[in-house]
Parts: C-alpha cells; structure tokens; sequence
C-alpha cells in the first residue's frame, strides 16, 4: 500500500447462498480522490459497502485502510478507522437539536454528564473547517432537506471520517442544494479527505469524480478515470450493453379534463399537507410534480388515490366527485405507483403473484375473472402474474418468490405491470398517479419504466407523475408544476421553465398559484 492509497479491498466476495453478490472484488482509493461506485440494483454495490463499513462479514478477502488490517465485521472498528457513511435516507432525530444529533452515540452511556460546551466548540470548528455551516441549537425538525443533508456529513466528520462513503446524496436535494455540496465536497477533497460516491446520476457522477468503478452482476467489470468517459459508456458498463435514452416527446393528442382539483386543501399529516391546490388531468397529456420531498406530494398522492380526504374544495374524477374509497378509486380506472415501494407497494412475505393480483381483488369482484364463488381462482391468478412478469420483464424469481426477494428494479417492474396491464378485457387506467416511479432505480430500469408511461400517455392515459428527479420532470413532463409547503405553481409547459426557475420554485422562491389546465 503506498502512502497515498488509504483503502484497499482485496478479492471481497458474498455469497447469499446460491447468490453471488460480490465476487473477488478489488479496489483502492486515494488520499483526495472522489471514487464513483456504480452499477444496476443488485450488482452488489450495498453489500460492498457494507462489508466495508463492517455491516456484513465477507467470505473471502481482506480489507486495509491507511495501511491496517480492519477487522472485519466491526462497524466500531470501521469508525475507528476512520470510516464515515452518509446513507441515503437521513437518520435525524427531528425533535431533538443539531448538537444533540451530532453527539447521539459519540459518547459512552456510562459518562455521567454530556460534556455539550467542548463539543459545541468542536462541532463549529468542523463545520468551519469545511464550509459546512450550521446552527447548533437549531431544532432538526426545522431545517430544509439540503440543511439536514448537512448534518449527516457533520456527523461523520465529527467522528474524525477520513473516508466518507456517500449514498445517492442529491436524491432529495434543489439544484442549488447540489450546487452546494458539490463545492462542499471540493473542499473536502482539497484537504485529503477521500470519498466515495454512489449515485444513479450519471452527468453528476462524471462532473464531482476522479475516478469511476463499475459492478454488474458482483464483479467490477470496468475502472476509468472519469475525465474522457461519457455517460454512454458508463451505463453500457453498467447494464452490458447499449442504452437509449428516453427522448422527450410531446403529448400528441391531448384529450378531455380525466381529474380536477378545485382549490384543494387538506388536513396536515406531520409537514405533509395540500394547501389550496388546483390542477387539470387531462387525458393524453403527463403533467409532472416537482419539489423536494415532504412539501405535499404524498397528500396529492393519496388524495387521488382514495386514502386521504379533502377538507376544502373539490376533487372530480371523470366528472363525478372523487370518493375517499381506495376500491372505488381502482374501479373507476385509476392506478397507482406509490413511493414506497417496501412498505406500501408490495408485502413482502407474500409470493410475486399474489403481490401481481393484489389491488384488483376487491374491484367488481363479483364478475371478478380470479374469483368465483368467493373463492380466488389461483391458476386465472397466476396466469396474469405471469403476464405481468413476461411483459414488465420482471426477473429474480418465479410466482411463488417471495416479493421482498426482489431487486429494487424488479419490484418497481412488478408496481408497474399491476398497475398498468389490467385483467382479462379490462380497460386501460384512464388515470396514473407514478410517485417516484424511478426513485433509486440504475439507468436501465429508469429508461424501461419511463418508456411504459410515455408508451401509457400515447394510449390515452392522464398521468401524473410526481418525482425530486429534475432531468426526470423535463423529460417526461408536458406539462410541469412544482410544490412546496402545500402550494402548487401554475402547470406550465416543460419548456416554459429552466431547471433554475424549477430549482427556485422548490426552495420557496415562486409561491403557490393554480394549475391550470
């Protein structure tokens, strides 16, 4: 090991029984380099930095970091080591203060007092040192999402991160929030930090990397200096073979109003709530939600999808009011991709063909064609899985496979194919609320889901598509809105806007107004 590599993974290979998730992968990393980790869900990315971060025990090789065997399977020694991660979904406290959050697990619980006047000293020169201000006693409950990401970053730093391992880290983020991490990082990078960043964005990746390592299917399959790589040649080495891109194209014929809200507000949820909200739906036509997460989307989503009730103004779905009756909601052909796809959009002990049939058992079941006499008929069942599985390419197992056994990209296949390929003679959904259909999906379950919503707007379809992803929004967007703290700007054409003016409109700086049709 030189003196300027302080990371070397020697021949790390996982086995999950007949799964091979790392297969005799090798890697360094530099003293002030930015090393991109990329590949497709389930290339086996997790399980590396987890072995790394000594979450899992690998079963064969070795790591060093700054010239040291790290035990493995110790995440006290990876943290000794110098080892920091910052995950993708923050692990904030809200109630409690910056200071607080930064010191939860930095000091041993037989201390008999919390020793808060060093460590205020010591948390605001890291915050200096690195540009990363902060307010300690600001409650964490209070501060924006970019903020928040902020205090993750301290945390690690604050426990003498040397290596800093970042999870998708402007998934949730403005533009001008990535503009600022971006020369956080720089400045990290200037003082010898290492990092290592994981991120389904390919352009970002190329702009804030020296470096760029490839996995597909557990094995590093290519390593390239980031400078005279294109995006291209990233996601070939990603998927194995050429992708194309989803183009933007516009609606071609745009239809009659499917579902309007007439000055909407509901009742708040935590931060989550609808606040005087108007828009048109129409058929044929994607209208796309920006925003950062936790500013309305998910009181929009449910609202349209019959699990959250209005407590102002007035919902129409195809000209009659909207019922607070998720069963009524499908029956009138509305379909949902929710955000969650762990937690709300399949159970995961169920098998894939239950998981397949499972929003549709209650709608018409009396000339339901999987039941009879109340009873489910499971071969008319599990023949639609299958079509769900042939059509939406939905891979990693058969119908009796557990849903949780899914890769992330498999099981938003699966969202996808039940919400889009109705039973038997069934009509299309004439309404499809997609919230973050593409969250944290690699470039080629991203494209395949994108394409199915275009290919279901060109069918006649209305869709609403809610996403933090900007590149997303314009891409697919005919018409795009954005929301904050409940408020919704005008819809307006996608070319009516630039990612700066979407970017402002997130951060607050263009207040509500209606969505006109």
């Amino acid at each position: 090991m030189t003196s300027d590599t302080v990371l070397r993974l020697t021949g790390i290979t996982k086995r999950f029984g007949q799964l091979m998730a790392n297969d005799g992968i090798g890697l360094t990393l530099a003293r002030g380099e930015v090393l991109a980790l990329l590949g497709e869900n389930g290339a086996g990315k997790s399980t590396l930095m987890s072995i790394l971060f000594g979450h899992y025990v690998a079963d064969e090789g070795h790591i060093e970091v700054f010239g040291q065997p790290l035990p493995p399977g110790q995440p006290r020694a990876a943290l000794a080591a110098g080892i920091g991660m910052v995950h993708q979904h923050f692990t904030l406290a809200d109630n409690l203060t910056v200071l607080d959050n930064v010191l939860l697990g930095s000091e041993p619980l037989w201390q008999p007092f919390s020793r808060r006047s060093a460590a205020r000293e010591k948390l605001l020169a890291v915050s200096a040192r690195f540009g990363l201000p902060v307010q300690p006693d600001a409650l964490v409950g209070s501060l924006s999402v970019g903020e928040r990401q902020r205090v993750e970053i301290l945390k690690a730093l604050y426990r003498g991160a040397r290596i800093l391992i970042l999870d998708e880290p402007t998934a949730v983020l403005t533009p001008q929030e990535s503009e600022a991490l971006f020369a956080t990082l720089s400045q990290m990078v200037a003082q010898g930090l290492s990092i290592i960043f994981i991120s389904h964005k390919l352009a970002e990746v190329l702009r804030v990397s020296h470096r760029v390592a490839v996995l597909r299917q557990g094995r590093l399959v290519a390593e390239a200096p980031a400078q005279g790589t294109t995006q291209g040649q990233l996601a070939q080495w990603m998927v194995g073979h050429a992708i194309e891109a989803s183009e933007r194209r516009p609606a071609k014929h745009v239809g009659a109003p499917v579902c309007t809200l007439a000055e909407v507000s509901t009742a708040a949820t935590g931060r989550d709530r609808l606040q005087g909200v108007s828009l048109t739906l129409n058929a044929g036509e994607i209208v796309a939600i920006a925003g950062v997460s936790g500013n309305g989307q998910v009181a929009l989503a449910d609202l349209l999808c019959g699990v959250r009730t209005a407590t102002a103004g007035q919902v129409t779905l195809l000209g009659a009011p909207l019922l607070a009756r998720p069963a009524w909601v499908v029956n009138q052909g509305v379909a949902r991709i929710p955000e969650d796809r762990h937690a709300v959009g399949v159970v995961g002990d169920l098998p894939v063909w239950e998981n397949a049939v499972s929003e549709r058992l209650r709608s018409h079941w009396f000339a339901h064609p999987w039941f009879k006499a109340f009873w489910v008929k499971r071969a008319a069942a599990r023949q639609h899985a299958q079509r769900v599985a042939t059509t939406f390419d939905v891979r990693g197992g058969g119908a009796d496979t557990p849903a949780r056994a899914l890769s992330g990209g498999n099981m938003q296949k699966l969202i996808l194919g039940r919400a889009l390929l109705p039973p038997g003679d069934a009509p299309a959904p004439r309404l499809i609320v997609a919230h973050q259909p593409t969250w944290g999906l690699d470039i080629g379950a991203v494209t395949f889901v994108q394409q199915q919503l275009i290919a279901a707007r060109d069918g006649g379809a209305a869709v609403l598509l809610i996403s933090d992803d900007l590149d997303e929004v314009l891409a697919l967007g005919d018409r795009v809105a954005v929301m904050h703290e409940g408020h919704l700007t005008p819809a307006q054409p996608a070319e009516a806007w630039s990612r700066e003016a979407i970017g402002l409109a997130m951060a607050g700086a263009v207040q509500g107004g209606e969505g006109t049709a």
